[in-house]
Parts: C-alpha cells; sequence; structure tokens
C-alpha cells in the first residue's frame, strides 16, 4: 500500500462544530483501543531515568488529556510540559490535574511544521508525537524531523500502521462509538500512515542517534529516536 496524504474533516472543521468536538472526544476512545498511553508508558519507561527536573513537550497535543495519562502513569515530579497545537484546548481542571502532580503546563499556539522550523538553542528531554506525523506529506516529514532532530534528547512517535488490518480495523470503530468524521479520518490516517523503516529514513543522517522504528499491537507503528550522547544524563 502506497503512502497516500489526504486533508482530515478535523483538520478542516471550525472548533466549535459540534461534529469537530465530538470528534476530539473520539480521539481519546481511539487512543484507548490502540492502547497508545500504555505503549508510551512503556516507552519512556523502558529508556528513561527519573531525574530531579524533566522538561517535555507534546506536538499536537490537543487538550493535554492524553499526557495527564502519562504523567499519571509515569509518576514524574517537577516536570515542565509544553503543548504545541493549533489551538489551546487545555481546560482548567486538566491544568490543576497537571500541577497535582506537580507539572507545570505551558500552551503554545501555533502550526507544528512553522514552530519547528524556528531556531532554537535549547534542547528539551523529551519530545513526544502521538498521531501526528502522519499528516504531514514526505517534504514536510524530513523538514519536521529535521527540526524535531535539533530540539530533543529523545523523541518518541505513535503512529498509525499502514496495513490492511489497520484499514480493516478503522470500519470496525462505529463499535465503539466514533462518528462519522472519526470514521473518515482513521480511515484517512491509515492510509497516510507508516511501516518499514520509513521514519528512520527521513531522520538526518548527520545526528548521533539512535533509531529503533516497529510495529507495536495490531496498528501501531513505533519510532525512537535517542543522542547517544544524552542517553545517560536522563
Amino acid at each position: 500500500m502506497l503512502r497516500s496524504v489526504e486533508p482530515e474533516w478535523l483538520d478542516i472543521l471550525p472548533a466549535d462544530d459540534p461534529s469537530a468536538q465530538r470528534s476530539r472526544r473520539d480521539l481519546q476512545r481511539v487512543n484507548a483501543w490502540m492502547r497508545h498511553p500504555q505503549i508510551l508508558s512503556r516507552i519512556l519507561t523502558r529508556v528513561i531515568r527519573p531525574k530531579p527536573s524533566f522538561t517535555v513537550i507534546d506536538l499536537g497535543g490537543g487538550d493535554g488529556r492524553l499526557m495527564l495519562r502519562l504523567a499519571r502513569d509515569l509518576d514524574w515530579r517537577n516536570v515542565r510540559l509544553t503543548i504545541v497545537d493549533r489551538q489551546n484546548l487545555i481546560t482548567s481542571e486538566t491544568r490543576e490535574a497537571f500541577a497535582a502532580l506537580n507539572w507545570s503546563v505551558e500552551a503554545v499556539v501555533a502550526d507544528i511544521r512553522e514552530w519547528l522550523a524556528r531556531p532554537s538553542s535549547d534542547r528539551t528531554d523529551v519530545m513526544i508525537a502521538n498521531l501526528v506525523l502522519h499528516h504531514f506529506t514526505d517534504d514536510e516529514l524530513a523538514a519536521c524531523l529535521q527540526g524535531i532532530a535539533k530540539r530533543a534528547r529523545v523523541f518518541v512517535a505513535c503512529e498509525p500502521r499502514r496495513a490492511h488490518r489497520a484499514v480493516v480495523g478503522t470500519r470496525l470503530l462505529w463499535l465503539i462509538g466514533c462518528n462519522r468524521v472519526s470514521l473518515h479520518d482513521a480511515w484517512t490516517s491509515v492510509r497516510a500512515g507508516f511501516m518499514g523503516v520509513e521514519l528512520s529514513q527521513r531522520w538526518p543522517s548527520d545526528s548521533n542517534c539512535s533509531l529503533q522504528e516497529y510495529a507495536a499491537g495490531l496498528f501501531t507503528h513505533c519510532f525512537l529516536a535517542q543522542y547517544r550522547s544524552s542517553i545517560d544524563d536522563l
């Protein structure tokens, strides 16, 4: 199956459209169905040893509830979290829940591609992208990964796996209550997803990184990049 990137309806609909609001809620169920919180928690627990202070950037993190689930699972403290998204969807209740875990949260309203293209001398400890990279064309993806490589010591991504069984899986999402927008976007996401080592091939070749890319579960494609000189520091 060749990779094909097409617009998703949720990216086009106004933020206050009822179908879009429902679809954003559906994403929580899709993440749970794909077990992305558990997959991300397992990866981060394996590769990172807690230290007194952490910086985390969540690309396209939306309302922050996925990161809140991770914060509770990881039991990290004194974390500075930045969520980069085109909209600030973080509620006061979510901020209070983070604060109770000793996490501070900053929302940056920006297009991810433009934000990653900005010059920066700071390198964050951990950067996460969940169901984000598949939105980008091959050229956009290469540019984004170049920006990520300059900004993150550890980068973890969970994306749709481009496979026929994943296509079949999208047809079953109505069973967990997903609406028409979510069903369309799930099918579109799979066709724009990844397989093999497609992300590794687009990662900057001049970076001093250890790369891992693999399937997780039935429908997920994982990518992990770690700077070799920084692994022992995390």
